[in-house]
């Protein structure tokens, strides 16, 4: 197909499907942050009180989350649920080493939770409030794992 000017007219065909695609994920990802928002996980003061012991609201919606993955998982090997590719879901054991790397790794994302009083998840929900300061802490948690990227090969694993 050509345009009135002669020229040949991008396909949409193969763009479509796959936007398409993306929806459930895109409904899925702004479900969560409605979810996120209204529950008042994005608050830093409701941050601050789990950090300074004053509040159980983020435990126990920490712990939901934890008990709802369990539950799920369980129920998935117990049906014999299978990924798209068609093997068994399975979560493969961790390898402790030394433990720097969880140590590191936590103390890092903990600082950076303290700081910013958001953690990665959130920080998309709060975007999309209009808190566009957290734009800088998007790009930051971008950067760092960028430079983690860059790193890895010199890193304790």
């Amino acid at each position: 197909m050509t345009t009135a000017a002669g020229a040949p007219r991008r396909e949409a065909t193969r763009v479509v499907p796959a936007v398409r695609a993306l929806l459930p994920y895109l409904a899925a990802g702004t479900a969560f942050g409605i979810v996120l928002i209204k529950s008042d996980v994005v608050s830093w003061f409701r941050i601050q009180e789990m950090f300074r012991f004053h509040s159980f609201h983020m435990y126990g919606i920490i712990g939901s989350g934890f008990f709802t993955a369990f539950i799920s998982l369980r129920v998935l090997r117990a049906l014999g649920v299978r990924t798209l590719a068609g093997e068994a879901i399975a979560i493969p054991p961790k390898q402790m080493g030394s433990g720097a790397r969880y140590a590191i790794g936590g103390f890092v994302f903990g600082l950076g939770w303290a700081l910013t009083g958001t953690c990665p998840g959130p920080l998309f929900a709060l975007i999309g409030t209009g808190s566009s300061v957290f734009l800088v802490v998007l790009v930051s948690a971008l950067a760092g794992t960028w430079l983690y990227g860059g790193l890895r090969s010199r890193l304790p694993h």
